[in-house]
């Protein structure tokens, strides 16, 4: 009788039977595992955003100050119930006189209390603690510790102890599964586009327009647009869903992955056509 055929752990065990000596060899070793079709795509980014998150800090996937959607706690409290519903953030940074004066988080579904006793209501006793994290917290450490104080959010303060923007538990998975770049980051390298099987390639929505038509001989313009996310949120009028797909000049771009704000990796099909 003929021997069962090799598991998937079997043959990934195959490919590490030489003992890769350092990240990039590793890396290496899980793409070719991709290219066998041993992992899928999912598996791939995930593990290579695993390995990124332990080079990147808090600073790298912090919600800028300026960007930051915060309640002053002297605003009537119906106008701060507004904010909740309008941004529709289940967390908010509390401030007293200024963006640098954090006094607490509150948590959207605190302000249902509001409807139940609007007289009685006090805002600074639904408060929750702020935690406070440096810029140089490297983010592998500041998962762990949201996991362990069971803590979702974390202001994190520059050198000086001002405020220079928040970051939650969300914002760190997002670098494991999706793309692991700092949202701002425009210095480009080829990682940023990588060929795959059947004409397909995995492309991250941060790399530029100019990369995308040198890449694939295509003539977008950057006019109004500097990546190709942006391009692609565009045509559809919004932020488009996992597993949407559009078509521009003859490429096929479905989305991979995407958060609630942004388009974070792309799946690019040659010669793609609309239906």
């Amino acid at each position: 009788m003929s021997k069962d055929k090799p598991s998937v752990l079997d043959r990934l065990a195959a490919l590490l039977h030489d003992k890769p000596e350092t990240r990039e060899e590793l890396v290496a070793v899980l793409r070719d595992a991709h290219a066998r079709n041993l992992i899928d795509s999912d598996a791939l980014t995930i593990a290579e955003g695993a390995l990124q998150v332990r080079e990147l800090t808090a600073r790298n996937v912090m919600i800028p100050r300026s960007s930051m959607d915060v309640i002053d706690v002297d605003d009537a409290l119906t106008d701060s119930i507004a904010k909740a519903v309008e941004t529709r953030h289940s967390r908010f940074p509390v401030v007293g006189e200024n963006r640098d004066d954090v006094i607490g988080i509150l948590l959207a579904k605190d302000l249902l209390q509001y409807f139940l006793n609007p007289e009685e209501f006090d805002l600074r006793a639904m408060l929750r603690p702020a935690v406070f994290v440096p810029e140089s917290k490297p983010l592998n450490v500041l998962l762990r510790e949201f996991r362990v104080n069971r803590n979702h959010m974390a202001i994190v303060v520059d050198e000086y102890g001002g405020v220079a923007g928040i970051v939650t538990i969300e914002d760190v998975l997002e670098q494991i599964v999706g793309d692991i770049a700092d949202e701002h980051d425009f210095d480009h390298d080829d990682e940023n586009i990588i060929s795959e099987a059947q004409g397909r390639d995995r492309v991250k929505a941060s790399t530029s327009i100019a990369d995308i038509n040198s890449h694939f001989g295509t003539h977008y313009s950057d006019e109004d647009f500097d990546t190709i996310g942006g391009l692609v949120t565009h045509a559809f009028g919004r932020v488009p869903k996992r597993n949407e797909s559009v078509h521009l000049e003859g490429l096929q771009f479905t989305v991979a992955r995407a958060d609630s704000r942004r388009v974070l990796m792309l799946t690019v099909h040659r010669g793609g056509t609309k239906a």
